[in-house]
């Protein structure tokens, strides 16, 4: 069986068990693999401390030499010449590109939702008020390398360009070619990127925050990555902003015994396909239908492409947990905090009230994880690892920020200075004390 049957009790202290990041995210062999390219048996997060602190010293030059490094290629340019994205996106086939023009579209409606707006309030004591500008600068990390993500591209360039922000760029590792795929740069062109970028990985994420001779810093970083990239995040975070940590991906599914097995099936493993460290878990009142996913499981995985690296997640962090009933499922969830959260069950509306904690409800079987990864409309830039009981998926709001405005008048400023003195009394500011009890006295030149 490639998908185990099990009781709350036993996921509870296993696959719904969260980890620390750097536990979750760790890949077998990363302190061999790091002494190989580094001459010691440095952990990940030592390793992308060293590489921060390379490119922050040596810029492009040690961009370059970890591309080679750890990518086996470098770019001799990092920037992708605006040539080579025009021809991709004039030499993409026309249904890929029909269906990439959906997903912005799809993507820019929902987010152009979103915005909030500035605003001020007025009465006999003056004004307060928020102003709300964005960012001047994001860049975009795009997972890449073996593979091409163009819909990660459009989810989280398409919600920076609806906030407004001036200058949207994108880092991308490349192929062993050193091209970057033509899906990728289709996806670029159609979202308005500024600049496309080769180079991946920590050093990817550190020539962003810091700047090279040819990369100008941005002031935030955004986009999912493995553990490198998102170690590197945590580690910039502070110079530049971030969008999130982000974890394995996820996928929770609760479902009666109304549900079909067979799309339940495939919904786990279409999760399951993305990683090794991918999750991707059932939880059921119904043993009828856990049987019926688990042999739907088995099943399925003989028509799949990525069926190894299926097996592999399934395995190590896959699972179908029996419950009680739907509340005790919905309690798991919420403790669980999952990514996603699928509600296949015959009537799903009664339960999204009481989800608290989802990056993404997806209501009812024809909602499903795989259509919202690409052209539903929401980012699926979305948190991971528990952070959804605090954290919001990646939005217009991401790129905005707010500053606040004070225009009060002599009225109250008479009416609140007095409680805004006792207060730094309180604290110990004389100096604050004292700016307003001159404010206050009679003679405002200090008599």
């Amino acid at each position: 069986m490639n998908i185990r049957i099990m009781t709350a009790d036993e996921a509870g202290a296993g696959i719904l068990k969260r980890r620390p990041l750097n536990e979750a995210m760790s890949a077998p062999g990363i302190e061999v693999r790091n002494r190989e390219l580094f001459g010691e048996p440095l952990s990940a997060e030592q390793a992308v401390a060293r590489i921060i602190d390379d490119v922050r010293e040596n810029g492009d030059d040690a961009v370059r030499r970890y591309a080679r490094l750890l990518d086996g290629c470098a770019a001799d340019v990092f920037e992708v010449p605006q040539g080579e994205i025009d021809e991709a996106a004039a030499s993409l086939p026309s249904g890929l590109k029909d269906a990439l023009e959906t997903a912005a579209g799809r993507i820019r409606t929902y987010h152009e939702r979103q915005p909030a707006g500035s605003w001020t309030h007025w009465d006999e004591e003056g004004g307060t008020g928020q102003i709300i500008r964005p960012l001047e600068r994001v860049g975009v990390y795009v997972p890449g390398g073996g593979a091409a993500y163009p819909s990660s591209l459009l989810m989280a360039v398409i919600p920076a360009r609806v906030a407004g922000v001036n200058e949207v760029v994108v880092a991308t590792p490349p192929g062993r070619d050193g091209a970057v795929p033509p899906v990728v740069l289709a996806a670029a062109s159609l979202a308005g990127v500024n600049a496309v970028y080769r180079m991946g990985g920590a050093q990817a994420v550190a020539a962003m925050a810091y700047g090279t001779g040819t990369i100008a810093p941005v002031d935030k970083i955004v986009g999912p990555g493995n553990i490198f990239v998102t170690l590197a995040k945590r580690q910039v975070y502070g110079i530049v902003d971030i969008d999130q940590l982000a974890g394995p991906t996820e996928t929770l599914l609760i479902a009666d015994e109304a549900a079909s097995p067979d799309l339940a099936a495939a919904d786990l493993l279409a999760q399951a396909e993305h990683d090794p460290m991918a999750t991707a878990i059932l939880i059921t009142p119904s043993m009828a239908l856990a049987v019926a996913v688990q042999a739907a499981v088995d099943d399925q995985l003989r028509e799949l492409d990525r069926a190894d690296i299926v097996r592999s997640s399934l395995a190590g962090n896959g699972g179908i947990v029996l419950v009680s009933d739907l509340d005790e499922a919905v309690e798991l969830a919420n403790g669980y905090a999952p990514e996603h959260l699928c509600l296949l069950v015959s009537e799903p509306w009664p339960l999204v009230d009481r989800i608290r904690n989802a990056g993404g409800i997806f209501v009812g079987e024809h909602s499903s994880e795989a259509l919202g990864d690409y052209v539903t409309g929401p980012s699926h830039v979305m948190p991971t690892g528990g952070s959804a009981r605090y954290h919001s998926p990646l939005s217009v709001r991401d790129f905005l920020k707010i500053t606040s405005l004070f225009a009060v008048n002599e009225i109250a400023e008479r009416r609140l200075g007095p409680s805004a003195i006792e207060l730094a009394d309180a604290e110990g500011l004389s100096a604050h004390a004292m700016a307003l009890r001159r404010r206050l006295s009679k003679d405002r030149n200090g008599g």
